[in-house]
Protein backbone atom coordinates (compact mmCIF):
# COMPACT_ATOMS: atom_id res chain seq x y z
CA UNK A 1 0.00 0.00 0.00
CA UNK A 2 2.97 2.64 0.95
CA UNK A 3 4.43 1.76 -2.65
CA UNK A 4 1.05 2.12 -4.51
CA UNK A 5 0.55 5.79 -2.94
CA UNK A 6 4.57 6.92 -3.53
CA UNK A 7 3.88 6.34 -7.36
CA UNK A 8 1.69 8.50 -9.75
CA UNK A 9 -0.97 6.54 -11.45
CA UNK A 10 -2.69 7.69 -14.15
CA UNK A 11 -6.59 6.62 -15.03
CA UNK A 12 -6.90 6.79 -19.13
CA UNK A 13 -10.96 6.63 -19.36
CA UNK A 14 -12.43 5.37 -22.83
CA UNK A 15 -15.84 6.84 -22.74
CA UNK A 16 -19.02 5.96 -24.28
CA UNK A 17 -23.03 6.39 -24.20
CA UNK A 18 -23.34 2.80 -21.98
CA UNK A 19 -20.11 1.69 -21.02
CA UNK A 20 -16.28 2.79 -19.90
CA UNK A 21 -13.11 1.34 -20.75
CA UNK A 22 -10.51 2.27 -17.82
CA UNK A 23 -6.43 1.68 -18.19
CA UNK A 24 -4.32 2.06 -15.24
CA UNK A 25 -0.72 3.64 -16.31
CA UNK A 26 2.56 4.07 -13.82
CA UNK A 27 3.34 7.35 -14.45
CA UNK A 28 7.42 6.41 -14.66
CA UNK A 29 7.10 3.32 -16.39
CA UNK A 30 4.07 4.46 -18.96
CA UNK A 31 4.56 1.41 -21.45
CA UNK A 32 3.60 -1.24 -18.69
CA UNK A 33 -0.27 -1.26 -18.32
CA UNK A 34 -1.30 -1.79 -14.35
CA UNK A 35 -5.08 -2.67 -14.28
CA UNK A 36 -7.80 -2.60 -16.83
CA UNK A 37 -11.75 -2.66 -16.15
CA UNK A 38 -14.92 -1.79 -17.59
CA UNK A 39 -17.46 -0.14 -15.90
CA UNK A 40 -21.34 0.91 -16.67
CA UNK A 41 -22.54 4.67 -16.98
CA UNK A 42 -25.10 4.50 -14.24
CA UNK A 43 -24.86 6.63 -11.11
CA UNK A 44 -24.08 3.39 -9.56
CA UNK A 45 -21.67 2.09 -11.84
CA UNK A 46 -20.04 5.58 -11.60
CA UNK A 47 -19.55 5.18 -7.86
CA UNK A 48 -17.89 2.23 -8.20
CA UNK A 49 -15.82 3.56 -10.70
CA UNK A 50 -14.85 6.27 -8.11
CA UNK A 51 -14.54 3.54 -5.14
CA UNK A 52 -12.21 1.44 -7.77
CA UNK A 53 -9.82 4.29 -8.46
CA UNK A 54 -9.45 5.12 -5.17
CA UNK A 55 -8.78 1.61 -3.95
CA UNK A 56 -6.04 1.51 -6.69
CA UNK A 57 -3.97 4.94 -5.35
CA UNK A 58 -5.12 6.58 -8.86
CA UNK A 59 -4.03 10.59 -8.55
CA UNK A 60 -4.66 11.67 -11.93
CA UNK A 61 -7.50 10.71 -14.33
CA UNK A 62 -8.02 11.51 -18.02
CA UNK A 63 -11.15 10.93 -20.51
CA UNK A 64 -12.06 12.00 -24.28
CA UNK A 65 -14.80 14.63 -24.59
CA UNK A 66 -17.19 12.44 -26.41
CA UNK A 67 -20.00 14.26 -27.08
CA UNK A 68 -22.51 14.73 -23.97
CA UNK A 69 -21.00 11.53 -22.33
CA UNK A 70 -18.08 12.80 -20.27
CA UNK A 71 -20.29 15.26 -18.43
CA UNK A 72 -21.78 12.71 -15.90
CA UNK A 73 -17.88 10.62 -15.36
CA UNK A 74 -16.78 14.21 -14.72
CA UNK A 75 -19.17 15.03 -12.52
CA UNK A 76 -18.93 11.76 -10.49
CA UNK A 77 -15.15 11.61 -9.91
CA UNK A 78 -15.28 15.81 -9.46
CA UNK A 79 -13.59 16.52 -6.70
CA UNK A 80 -11.41 13.04 -5.94
CA UNK A 81 -8.73 13.17 -8.56
CA UNK A 82 -6.86 15.87 -10.90
CA UNK A 83 -9.04 15.77 -13.92
CA UNK A 84 -8.11 16.13 -17.48
CA UNK A 85 -10.50 16.74 -20.60
CA UNK A 86 -8.74 15.90 -23.80
CA UNK A 87 -10.33 16.68 -27.49
CA UNK A 88 -11.08 13.74 -28.75
CA UNK A 89 -9.26 14.05 -32.28
CA UNK A 90 -5.55 14.15 -30.42
CA UNK A 91 -6.23 10.98 -29.28
CA UNK A 92 -7.15 9.59 -32.99
CA UNK A 93 -5.96 5.74 -33.38
CA UNK A 94 -4.37 4.40 -36.15
CA UNK A 95 -7.05 2.85 -39.02
CA UNK A 96 -6.99 -0.92 -37.82
CA UNK A 97 -5.81 -0.02 -34.51
CA UNK A 98 -8.76 0.94 -32.57
CA UNK A 99 -10.36 -0.34 -29.27
CA UNK A 100 -11.93 0.16 -26.00
CA UNK A 101 -9.17 -0.72 -23.88
CA UNK A 102 -6.35 0.55 -26.48
CA UNK A 103 -7.91 3.89 -26.35
CA UNK A 104 -7.70 4.53 -23.02
CA UNK A 105 -4.09 3.84 -22.48
CA UNK A 106 -3.34 5.23 -25.76
CA UNK A 107 -5.23 8.37 -23.99
CA UNK A 108 -3.23 8.09 -20.92
CA UNK A 109 0.08 7.81 -22.63
CA UNK A 110 -0.27 10.73 -24.70
CA UNK A 111 -1.23 12.81 -21.60
CA UNK A 112 1.98 11.88 -19.91
CA UNK A 113 4.08 12.62 -23.04
CA UNK A 114 1.78 16.17 -23.14
CA UNK A 115 0.33 15.36 -26.91
CA UNK A 116 -3.07 15.57 -25.84
CA UNK A 117 -4.94 18.86 -26.80
CA UNK A 118 -7.16 19.57 -23.41
CA UNK A 119 -10.28 21.78 -22.86
CA UNK A 120 -11.05 24.22 -20.16
CA UNK A 121 -13.85 22.76 -17.98
CA UNK A 122 -14.89 25.42 -15.79
CA UNK A 123 -16.00 24.57 -11.87
CA UNK A 124 -19.55 23.94 -10.99
CA UNK A 125 -20.41 27.10 -10.08
CA UNK A 126 -19.49 28.74 -13.47
CA UNK A 127 -20.67 25.81 -15.31
CA UNK A 128 -24.07 26.58 -13.89
CA UNK A 129 -23.91 30.51 -14.73
CA UNK A 130 -22.98 29.33 -18.62
CA UNK A 131 -25.90 27.18 -18.73
CA UNK A 132 -28.36 29.82 -18.20
CA UNK A 133 -26.33 32.64 -20.38
CA UNK A 134 -26.23 29.51 -23.32
CA UNK A 135 -29.66 28.78 -22.90
CA UNK A 136 -30.76 32.59 -23.29
CA UNK A 137 -28.77 33.01 -26.32
CA UNK A 138 -30.41 29.27 -27.59
CA UNK A 139 -34.19 30.90 -26.53
CA UNK A 140 -32.93 33.86 -28.78
CA UNK A 141 -32.15 31.62 -31.84
CA UNK A 142 -35.74 30.51 -31.55
CA UNK A 143 -36.95 33.37 -31.70
CA UNK A 144 -35.35 34.34 -34.97
CA UNK A 145 -36.51 31.40 -36.45
CA UNK A 146 -39.88 31.76 -35.29
CA UNK A 147 -39.98 35.38 -36.93
CA UNK A 148 -38.71 33.98 -40.35
CA UNK A 149 -42.15 31.18 -40.33
CA UNK A 150 -44.26 33.62 -39.18
CA UNK A 151 -42.91 36.02 -42.40
CA UNK A 152 -43.14 33.41 -44.75
CA UNK A 153 -46.61 32.29 -43.84
CA UNK A 154 -47.80 35.89 -43.85
CA UNK A 155 -45.99 35.98 -47.55
CA UNK A 156 -47.95 32.83 -48.54
CA UNK A 157 -51.64 34.64 -47.68
CA UNK A 158 -50.13 37.68 -49.66
CA UNK A 159 -50.37 39.74 -46.66
CA UNK A 160 -47.04 42.23 -46.76
CA UNK A 161 -46.96 43.11 -43.30
CA UNK A 162 -43.06 43.02 -42.98
CA UNK A 163 -43.00 45.49 -45.67
CA UNK A 164 -44.46 47.88 -43.57
CA UNK A 165 -43.14 47.92 -40.18
CA UNK A 166 -39.79 47.94 -38.69
CA UNK A 167 -39.98 44.86 -36.41
CA UNK A 168 -42.86 42.19 -37.42
CA UNK A 169 -43.09 41.32 -34.11
CA UNK A 170 -42.86 44.62 -32.44
CA UNK A 171 -46.37 45.99 -30.85
CA UNK A 172 -47.63 47.19 -33.64
CA UNK A 173 -46.65 43.82 -35.53
CA UNK A 174 -47.90 41.64 -32.52
CA UNK A 175 -51.52 43.43 -32.61
CA UNK A 176 -51.99 43.27 -35.88
CA UNK A 177 -50.93 39.55 -35.93
CA UNK A 178 -53.24 38.97 -32.81
CA UNK A 179 -56.18 40.65 -34.60
CA UNK A 180 -55.25 38.22 -37.86
CA UNK A 181 -55.40 34.96 -35.38
CA UNK A 182 -58.94 35.97 -34.51
CA UNK A 183 -60.30 36.19 -37.60
CA UNK A 184 -60.16 39.47 -38.44
CA UNK A 185 -60.95 40.27 -42.05
CA UNK A 186 -61.30 44.07 -42.62
CA UNK A 187 -58.04 45.55 -43.74
CA UNK A 188 -59.10 49.36 -42.82
CA UNK A 189 -59.41 47.82 -39.06
CA UNK A 190 -56.28 45.89 -39.03
CA UNK A 191 -54.31 49.10 -39.95
CA UNK A 192 -55.91 51.04 -37.32
CA UNK A 193 -54.35 49.15 -34.99
CA UNK A 194 -50.82 50.70 -36.10
CA UNK A 195 -49.31 52.78 -34.28
CA UNK A 196 -48.90 56.44 -34.71
CA UNK A 197 -44.97 56.30 -35.49
CA UNK A 198 -45.27 53.60 -38.20
CA UNK A 199 -43.75 55.38 -41.31
CA UNK A 200 -46.39 53.76 -43.68
CA UNK A 201 -49.54 55.61 -44.16
CA UNK A 202 -53.18 54.55 -43.32
CA UNK A 203 -54.03 53.31 -46.86
CA UNK A 204 -50.42 51.55 -47.78
CA UNK A 205 -51.25 49.58 -44.66
CA UNK A 206 -54.67 48.67 -45.34
CA UNK A 207 -53.08 47.54 -49.29
CA UNK A 208 -50.94 45.52 -47.62
CA UNK A 209 -53.14 43.31 -45.25
CA UNK A 210 -55.70 42.66 -47.92
CA UNK A 211 -54.85 39.09 -48.79
CA UNK A 212 -56.67 36.31 -48.05
CA UNK A 213 -55.65 33.69 -44.76
CA UNK A 214 -57.06 30.40 -44.87
CA UNK A 215 -58.07 29.11 -41.46
CA UNK A 216 -54.76 26.66 -41.46
CA UNK A 217 -52.53 29.89 -41.99
CA UNK A 218 -54.56 31.31 -38.93
CA UNK A 219 -54.31 28.55 -36.73
CA UNK A 220 -50.40 28.20 -37.71
CA UNK A 221 -49.95 31.41 -36.87
CA UNK A 222 -51.85 31.27 -33.22
CA UNK A 223 -49.39 28.39 -32.23
CA UNK A 224 -46.22 30.69 -33.39
CA UNK A 225 -47.63 33.89 -31.37
CA UNK A 226 -48.13 31.45 -28.01
CA UNK A 227 -44.21 29.90 -28.42
CA UNK A 228 -43.07 33.61 -29.12
CA UNK A 229 -44.35 35.01 -25.94
CA UNK A 230 -43.75 32.06 -24.15
CA UNK A 231 -39.86 32.43 -25.42
CA UNK A 232 -40.15 35.81 -24.35
CA UNK A 233 -41.21 35.30 -20.70
CA UNK A 234 -38.49 32.12 -20.65
CA UNK A 235 -35.98 34.86 -21.45
CA UNK A 236 -37.04 37.23 -18.69
CA UNK A 237 -36.43 34.46 -16.66
CA UNK A 238 -33.56 33.36 -17.26
CA UNK A 239 -32.65 37.24 -17.46
CA UNK A 240 -33.39 37.61 -13.69
CA UNK A 241 -31.93 34.03 -12.90
CA UNK A 242 -28.27 35.15 -14.09
CA UNK A 243 -28.18 38.70 -12.69
CA UNK A 244 -29.26 36.71 -9.19
CA UNK A 245 -26.30 34.67 -10.03
CA UNK A 246 -23.97 37.04 -11.14
CA UNK A 247 -24.67 39.32 -8.13
CA UNK A 248 -21.64 39.30 -6.73
CA UNK A 249 -19.87 39.96 -9.58
CA UNK A 250 -21.34 43.00 -10.81
CA UNK A 251 -17.90 45.23 -10.56
CA UNK A 252 -16.22 43.56 -13.46
CA UNK A 253 -19.08 43.80 -15.43
CA UNK A 254 -19.57 47.38 -15.03
CA UNK A 255 -15.65 47.56 -16.16
CA UNK A 256 -16.83 45.51 -19.03
CA UNK A 257 -19.61 47.63 -19.96
CA UNK A 258 -16.98 50.49 -20.85
CA UNK A 259 -15.53 49.26 -23.16
CA UNK A 260 -17.29 50.41 -26.61
CA UNK A 261 -19.27 48.14 -27.86
CA UNK A 262 -19.24 46.23 -24.77
CA UNK A 263 -22.95 46.33 -23.02
CA UNK A 264 -24.50 44.42 -19.82
CA UNK A 265 -26.25 41.92 -21.68
CA UNK A 266 -22.75 41.07 -23.98
CA UNK A 267 -20.42 41.04 -20.04
CA UNK A 268 -23.17 38.91 -18.67
CA UNK A 269 -22.28 36.28 -21.22
CA UNK A 270 -18.63 36.92 -21.32
CA UNK A 271 -18.20 36.51 -17.27
CA UNK A 272 -19.68 32.72 -17.55
CA UNK A 273 -17.31 31.69 -20.55
CA UNK A 274 -14.13 33.43 -18.89
CA UNK A 275 -14.54 33.62 -15.12
CA UNK A 276 -14.87 37.23 -13.29
CA UNK A 277 -11.41 37.15 -13.40
CA UNK A 278 -10.24 34.94 -16.61
CA UNK A 279 -7.92 33.54 -13.89
CA UNK A 280 -7.10 30.41 -15.87
CA UNK A 281 -5.61 32.27 -18.58
CA UNK A 282 -2.03 33.56 -17.89
CA UNK A 283 -1.92 36.02 -21.05
CA UNK A 284 -4.13 37.93 -23.29
CA UNK A 285 -2.56 35.90 -26.39
CA UNK A 286 -3.21 32.55 -24.61
CA UNK A 287 -6.71 33.33 -24.34
CA UNK A 288 -7.19 34.68 -27.56
CA UNK A 289 -5.96 31.42 -28.98
CA UNK A 290 -8.50 29.80 -26.62
CA UNK A 291 -11.44 31.79 -27.63
CA UNK A 292 -10.01 30.67 -31.83
CA UNK A 293 -9.69 35.03 -32.87
CA UNK A 294 -6.21 35.07 -33.38
CA UNK A 295 -4.34 34.24 -36.97
CA UNK A 296 -3.85 30.40 -37.05
CA UNK A 297 -0.38 29.02 -38.38
CA UNK A 298 -0.01 25.97 -40.50
CA UNK A 299 3.50 25.90 -41.36
CA UNK A 300 5.75 23.38 -43.36
CA UNK A 301 9.15 23.46 -44.66
CA UNK A 302 9.33 26.94 -42.80
CA UNK A 303 6.60 28.41 -44.44
CA UNK A 304 2.97 28.82 -43.75
CA UNK A 305 0.43 27.59 -45.74
CA UNK A 306 -2.62 29.15 -44.01
CA UNK A 307 -3.08 31.72 -41.21
CA UNK A 308 -6.94 31.03 -41.15
CA UNK A 309 -8.41 31.38 -37.04
CA UNK A 310 -8.48 28.29 -35.52
CA UNK A 311 -11.71 26.70 -33.88
CA UNK A 312 -12.49 27.58 -30.35
CA UNK A 313 -14.88 28.89 -27.88
CA UNK A 314 -17.85 29.45 -30.14
CA UNK A 315 -19.53 31.85 -27.86
CA UNK A 316 -16.54 33.87 -27.14
CA UNK A 317 -16.41 34.03 -30.74
CA UNK A 318 -20.05 35.24 -31.74
CA UNK A 319 -19.61 37.72 -29.15
CA UNK A 320 -16.11 39.33 -29.89
CA UNK A 321 -18.12 39.43 -33.99
CA UNK A 322 -21.05 41.28 -32.46
CA UNK A 323 -19.02 43.60 -29.75
CA UNK A 324 -16.51 44.55 -32.87
CA UNK A 325 -19.29 45.94 -35.24
CA UNK A 326 -20.69 47.99 -32.53
CA UNK A 327 -17.24 48.95 -31.43
CA UNK A 328 -16.09 50.59 -35.02
CA UNK A 329 -20.10 52.25 -34.80
CA UNK A 330 -18.79 54.32 -31.99
CA UNK A 331 -17.97 57.59 -32.40
CA UNK A 332 -14.47 58.83 -31.31
CA UNK A 333 -13.78 55.30 -30.08
CA UNK A 334 -10.08 53.80 -31.00
CA UNK A 335 -11.59 50.42 -32.46
CA UNK A 336 -13.47 52.83 -35.01
CA UNK A 337 -10.20 54.37 -36.30
CA UNK A 338 -8.45 51.09 -36.00
CA UNK A 339 -11.14 49.28 -38.63
CA UNK A 340 -10.99 52.11 -40.77
CA UNK A 341 -7.37 51.79 -41.10
CA UNK A 342 -7.06 48.07 -41.51
CA UNK A 343 -9.58 47.94 -44.14
CA UNK A 344 -8.05 48.53 -47.16
CA UNK A 345 -5.23 46.42 -46.99
CA UNK A 346 -7.21 43.43 -45.28
CA UNK A 347 -10.70 44.05 -46.37
CA UNK A 348 -14.33 44.07 -44.13
CA UNK A 349 -14.32 41.12 -42.61
CA UNK A 350 -10.47 40.67 -41.92
CA UNK A 351 -10.36 43.90 -40.42
CA UNK A 352 -13.24 43.23 -37.88
CA UNK A 353 -11.63 40.20 -37.34
CA UNK A 354 -8.74 42.03 -36.49
CA UNK A 355 -10.53 44.66 -34.22
CA UNK A 356 -12.48 41.66 -32.15
CA UNK A 357 -8.70 40.12 -31.53
CA UNK A 358 -7.89 43.52 -29.92
CA UNK A 359 -10.89 43.69 -28.05
CA UNK A 360 -10.06 39.93 -26.67
CA UNK A 361 -6.84 41.67 -25.31
CA UNK A 362 -8.91 44.17 -23.34
CA UNK A 363 -11.32 42.32 -22.06
CA UNK A 364 -8.50 39.82 -20.66
CA UNK A 365 -6.88 43.02 -19.06
CA UNK A 366 -9.82 44.01 -17.89
CA UNK A 367 -10.76 41.39 -16.05
CA UNK A 368 -7.65 39.55 -15.44
CA UNK A 369 -5.65 42.26 -14.27
CA UNK A 370 -8.71 44.62 -12.69
CA UNK A 371 -8.18 47.94 -14.44
CA UNK A 372 -10.80 50.61 -16.40
CA UNK A 373 -10.69 50.77 -19.81
CA UNK A 374 -9.27 54.52 -20.80
CA UNK A 375 -10.58 55.78 -24.57
CA UNK A 376 -7.28 56.84 -26.91
CA UNK A 377 -9.20 57.88 -30.20
CA UNK A 378 -9.10 60.80 -31.74
CA UNK A 379 -9.48 63.04 -28.95
CA UNK A 380 -8.07 61.02 -26.39
CA UNK A 381 -4.52 60.93 -28.52
CA UNK A 382 -1.39 62.34 -26.65
CA UNK A 383 0.23 65.43 -28.49
CA UNK A 384 3.39 62.80 -29.27
CA UNK A 385 1.47 59.80 -31.11
CA UNK A 386 -0.78 62.83 -32.84
CA UNK A 387 2.18 64.12 -34.36
CA UNK A 388 3.60 61.35 -35.60
CA UNK A 389 0.04 60.55 -37.20
CA UNK A 390 0.60 63.88 -38.52
CA UNK A 391 4.33 63.19 -40.30
CA UNK A 392 3.30 60.22 -41.58
CA UNK A 393 0.26 60.91 -43.64
CA UNK A 394 2.21 64.29 -44.63
CA UNK A 395 4.88 61.26 -46.03
CA UNK A 396 2.17 59.42 -47.75
CA UNK A 397 0.80 62.60 -49.83
CA UNK A 398 4.23 63.68 -50.84
CA UNK A 399 4.24 59.72 -52.23
CA UNK A 400 1.19 60.78 -54.32
CA UNK A 401 2.82 63.70 -55.92
CA UNK A 402 1.12 66.55 -53.58
CA UNK A 403 2.93 69.29 -51.84
CA UNK A 404 1.87 69.58 -48.22
CA UNK A 405 2.47 72.17 -45.70
CA UNK A 406 1.71 71.48 -42.14
CA UNK A 407 0.87 74.36 -40.43
CA UNK A 408 -1.72 74.25 -37.08
CA UNK A 409 -5.10 75.97 -37.17
CA UNK A 410 -5.24 78.64 -34.91
CA UNK A 411 -6.12 78.14 -31.34
CA UNK A 412 -4.70 74.50 -31.07
CA UNK A 413 -1.85 73.50 -29.99
CA UNK A 414 1.44 71.64 -32.22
Amino acid sequence: AHGMESKLVIAGIDVHKRMLAVVLVDADNPQKELERRKFATGTSALDACAAWLESQGVNVAVMESTAQYWKPVWLALEGKFLLHLAQAQSNGAPRGRKSDFVDALRLARRFLAAELKLSFVPDEEQRGWRCLARSKYQLRSQQVRLHGQIEALLEESRIKLSSMVSDLLGATGRRILGALVKGETNAEKLAALAANNVKASREELADALRGPMQPAHRKVLGMWLEQVEMIDRQIVDLHLELGKALRSHQEPIARLCEIPGLKEDAAQQIIPELGPGAAVFETAAQMASWIGVCPGREESAGESTSNRSPKGNRTMRRLLNQIAWGAVRTKDCFFKELFHRLVPRLGVHKAIWAVAHRIAKVIWKVLHDKVRYIERGPRGLDPQAMKRRVTALARQMRKLGYTIELKPLAGTTE
